[in-house]
């Protein structure tokens, strides 16, 4: 019995259009540190007008549709939109991840979004013992942690010369690892949700 969450695969298009979006978002951010508006911008209006053109309003068995696409327009920006809030992540980067929900729909998004997560903490880690500042990281995120507990306003904790991870990295290899599992029909989602 499929999984009411389960992802089903992508048109090609938009296989093809994830990847030209998030491998150029990679490249562009290993160079600049940024993740560029025309972008993430471009990735938004090509993902909510192909899936109009396509799904029409609503969308039907294997098309999205207006509303299927600014739904993962939506769930993929928001979480990262509260980060850049925080000033824990840079705008691209959650326009990124709001572009990749466009394009892909929303489970799509989430898994992706979940995977980024899983790499960029890996890639954090393995920055962290490079430069050999793991100590004093973590001593920053203890001391923000609570702050946050006591209801304090943390300031923040890095400096300018903290290490930074191109998180449009991590997004590309999990964009690429949800996409994967859409087509595999096996992965993660199924493992923690069974299936």
């Amino acid at each position: 019995m499929p999984l009411p969450l389960a992802m089903t695969a992508p048109p090609l298009w938009v296989t093809g259009a994830l990847a030209a979006l998030v491998v150029s978002a990679a490249i562009v951010d290993l160079k600049t540190g940024r993740v560029s508006n025309w972008l993430t911008h471009g990735g938004i209006v090509v993902g909510l007008a192909v899936h109009w053109i396509t799904g029409g309003l609503t969308g039907g068995d294997d098309e999205l549709g207006l509303v299927g696409s600014l739904t993962g327009l939506g769930i993929g920006f928001a979480p990262l939109g509260l980060f850049w809030l925080a000033n824990a992540i840079g705008g691209g980067d959650a326009k990124l991840m709001g572009a990749i929900g466009a394009l892909g729909g929303w489970r799509l998004a989430l898994a992706a979004l979940v995977y980024g997560m899983v790499v960029a903490a890996l890639m954090a880690v393995i920055v962290m013992v490079h430069q050999r500042v793991v100590r004093q990281t973590l001593r920053r995120v203890w001391h923000t942690l609570g702050l946050l507990v006591l209801k304090g306003r943390p300031a923040d904790p890095t400096s300018p010369d903290s290490p930074t991870v191109p998180f449009a990295v991590a997004l590309c290899v999990g964009t690429a690892g949800a996409a994967l599992e859409s087509y595999a029909g096996f992965g993660l989602g199924r493992l923690v949700l069974g299936g």
